[in-house]
């Protein structure tokens, strides 16, 4: 069953090969608990397909690029091809003349063009049903009433359509350039889904305030190239470049294209920040009232940057916080309960080593918000290599894996902590990911290990839980991951897939056995009447029983069971033999004495 992302607009299918955008896609959609199967026509793009989104990023940063452009030609450029008496057809007459940004431009507006039929073609989510979408007039239809104008308007190649020398004509030309602007509402939308992440709204906000200041640096070099005054600014530029040639003793005209938008852009961000060096100053109204409108801009960006830049500190920091407050309850607790302080250096120190792996976020707090399918396929990725690797759980079902998956643990354990100390109960079963231990019984060491063994105490019974004590220690040498599932919970899932049961304890290899999971050792015989007599023909008979399940039970094991059961059987029968010994003769004499008492019973009757 797919899942649909409305959020992001991406349906996922696991059998959905995303390299194949066009034609011939077979999806599966569903709705609820159905599901229906829709092939796509001929030239249908999916709008999740790899095709759309390397296109879509691609039409983005085009967009980005026109946002810069248009501006600086409408203001810079145009008015200074009617300075140089370069009219007709504008770009067209630019690209002739050999201009790289001419020929540049011209290659955005044809891709423009072409995305126009793209977007007719691609599918889409309707937000009501979370259907796709892929009949083309529906899709048509929504395109038309979303995307459609904007789109059109910014592909129109106004400078082949308007052929004059007018000035007043290649102004309305450069506004009607301003129109494909608009698609910067697609970029906003676009990158709002990365407002969550602290490092890009930081870029973000900052590319937008470059941005800003490059259009109103536009702006303001409109202004102070149409005033008729010699108080504007521009003309005031001029005059200080002829002082300064003149005194040069060289003359340089007006000022180039290139320093009149450095100057520009250099008053809008010091008018922007707050600082204004006076050296670029407006004089005439026009310029003032826009000076007006570039500080009221400049407060309100100051303000939404810097108070974003606050939020995103403090959540950049929160984590740092949060690491700290938790450390400060640890320490609370030691305190309060008076921890000796080898323990109170494990526990600190193993409080940094987890916070560094898992930087205090708690899997099962996180898993129990989802759906229980979903729970258990995040489990069976984090221990997918201990599945791969370990021969125990070769030819597990996918069903039984995820089962398992969700009964498991991970530990990380510092050097020189016990991962079990000798007579300890057993109660888990262990799987050495990385990292040394060593095992070692009253102070002797008997191995080390390492990556891909398992330890715990042998498994004797398929249907019950026993118990058992660890006949050695496991100390942890270097910094060790280590896989832990409890037997009962393992057991309760081979009970469930009993195929899966005889594959796993026949392949299950221990690297070191801590001990044998007993039975109850106390046997109650209190309510047996008759004497217990060795039968050696019932003991060979258990035996020979018993050895035929070598592959479950430690023989070794099972003798010393045996003897113990003989010691008490003959314990049982000394005992036994020595209360009949007691009772035997008063048994003699009550019968001795019976015929006697009979006799007088029976003359007293008769009298």
């Amino acid at each position: 069953m797919p899942r649909v992302d409305r959020h992001s607009f991406k349906l996922r299918n696991p059998s959905y090969n995303p390299h194949l955008g066009i034609k011939g896609l077979v999806v599966m959609t569903s709705l609820g608990n159905s599901a229906s199967t829709k092939k796509l026509g001929n030239c249908i793009i999916r709008h999740d397909a790899i095709f759309k989104a390397v296109w879509d990023w691609f039409i983005l940063f085009l967009v980005i690029y026109t946002a810069i452009e248009i501006p600086y030609s409408v203001a810079f450029l145009l008015p200074e091809q009617i300075r140089t008496e370069v009219h007709g057809s504008g770009r067209f007459a630019a690209m002739l003349a050999g201009s790289p940004l001419a020929v540049c431009n011209l290659c955005v507006d044809l891709l423009f063009i072409v995305d126009i039929p793209i977007n007719f073609r691609s599918t889409y989510i309707n937000e009501g049903t979370d259907e796709l979408v892929t009949q083309p007039k529906k899709i048509a239809l929504h395109y038309f009433k979303s995307w459609f104008v904007i789109d059109l308007l910014s592909a129109i190649p106004f400078e082949f359509m308007i052929y004059t020398e007018k000035k007043g004509a290649t102004t309305l030309m450069g506004l009607l350039k301003t129109a494909r602007l608009l698609r910067l509402v697609r970029v906003v939308r676009t990158l709002d889904r990365y407002s969550e992440y602290g490092q890009a709204v930081i870029i973000l906000l900052t590319c937008l305030f470059l941005l800003v200041a490059h259009w109103l640096a536009c702006i303001w070099h409109v202004i102070g190239d149409n005033q008729t005054s010699s108080d504007g600014w521009v003309a005031r530029l001029s005059k200080q470049i002829d002082a300064g040639s003149v005194n040069n003793g060289s003359t340089t005209g007006n000022p180039s294209v290139e320093t009149r938008y450095i100057t520009a852009l250099y008053f809008t961000m010091t008018s922007l920040s707050s600082v204004g060096f006076g050296n670029v100053s407006p004089n005439t109204n026009a310029e003032k009232l826009f000076s007006i409108c570039v500080m009221i801009v400049g407060a309100l960006m100051y303000a939404s940057i810097f108070g974003n830049m606050t939020a995103i500190i403090q959540r950049l920091y929160s984590q740092t916080s949060r690491h700290h407050r938790n450390l400060r309850i640890v320490r609370d607790f030691i305190q309060f309960y008076k921890i000796p302080p080898h323990l109170r250096d494990d526990l600190e120190e193993y409080f940094r080593h987890e916070w560094s792996y898992t930087k205090g976020v708690d899997i099962d707090t996180v898993l129990k918000r989802f759906p229980d399918s979903l729970q258990a396929d995040i489990c069976v990725h984090l221990h997918k290599k201990l599945f791969a690797e370990c021969t125990a759980f070769r030819g597990a079902s996918e069903g039984c894996l995820r089962a398992l998956a969700r009964r498991f643990d991970i530990r990380r354990l510092l050097p020189g902590q016990y991962l079990i100390k000798q007579g300890d109960e057993v109660k888990k079963l262990y799987f050495i990911a990385k990292g040394f231990v060593e095992v070692s019984n009253d102070g002797k060491i008997l191995l080390v290990l390492g990556k891909g063994d398992v330890i715990s105490c042998e498994y004797n019974s398929p249907t019950s839980i026993q118990t058992a004590k660890a006949n050695a220690s496991v100390l942890v040498q270097t910094y060790c991951q280590i896989h832990v599932v409890d037997w009962q919970d393992l057991l309760a899932v081979l009970k469930v897939y009993p195929d899966f049961r005889e594959q796993f304890t026949h392949h299950l290899k221990l690297a070191y056995n801590l001990g044998n999971f007993e039975q109850d050792e106390y046997i109650n015989l209190s309510t047996n009447t008759t004497p217990l007599e060795p039968n050696n023909i019932e003991m060979q008979h258990l035996r020979s029983t018993m050895s035929a399940c070598n592959n479950l039970y430690n023989l070794n094991a099972l003798e010393t069971k045996l003897d113990k059961l003989e010691r008490k059987m003959e314990y049982i029968d000394k005992r036994f033999t020595e209360m009949m010994s007691k009772i035997s003769p008063l048994i003699k004499k009550i019968a001795a004495d019976t015929p006697s008492r009979m006799k007088q019973a029976t003359e007293n009757r008769i009298r």
